[in-house]
């Protein structure tokens, strides 16, 4: 199971391991066998593919075009992870000096999950899931940058109501850094 699971796996974290896997299904044909094959679940991957089935529905009926990224190009996961950031701002975590994470707003000391695919710690992960046992667990990640956050979300990481902390400091860098390179393309 656990070779089968890291055929899938991609360095930047779970939600792109599971867009792996999914990719991998579809292009089996849909397979119950394949599945079984590899320890996944078919109903798993079934209801994914309703989701997919809904969403294109719904950007249909809403006339918005459907662009698949080029698979192959530099940017295909990078873009992925910028709309994951997108859509789980509000759940991120840092990386503190003592080697622990801290989620950004709310200050909770947690650890990844042992099930990640990560197998280094980034600076900075979004979360699917937070899971509370014997210790705080952030479940289903991925390495995020701090640049794409105070770019998507800048009404989230409002300097003014945050608080103090390595989290701010870090924050306050992103927006020199962000303010320096609109600056830098406004005199061009």
């Amino acid at each position: 199971a656990d070779e089968a699971k890291a055929q899938f796996a991609h360095m930047d974290g779970d939600h792109l391991s599971l867009l792996n896997a999914y990719h991998a299904y579809k292009e089996s044909g849909d397979s119950k066998d394949w599945c079984y094959d590899n320890f996944i679940n078919y109903r798993s991957m079934q209801s994914a593919d309703s989701v997919r089935q809904q969403l294109e529905r719904v950007t249909k009926k809403l006339g918005i075009s459907i662009e698949s990224g080029d698979f192959t190009s530099d940017d295909y996961y990078n873009n992925i992870r910028k709309c994951l950031t997108a859509g789980l701002f509000m759940q991120v975590a840092h990386m503190q000096r003592q080697g622990h994470y801290l989620t950004a707003k709310d200050n909770q000391v947690v650890a990844i999950h042992p099930s990640r695919v990560l197998d280094h710690k980034p600076q900075w992960i979004l979360f699917q899931d937070f899971v509370l046992t014997s210790r705080n667990f952030v479940r289903t990640v991925t390495n995020t940058r701090l640049d794409w956050l105070v770019e998507i979300a800048p009404h989230y990481f409002d300097l003014e109501n945050w608080p103090d902390g390595e989290t701010k400091k870090e924050l306050e860098g992103a927006y020199r850094r962000l303010l320096q390179s609109s600056m830098a393309k406004s005199k061009r």
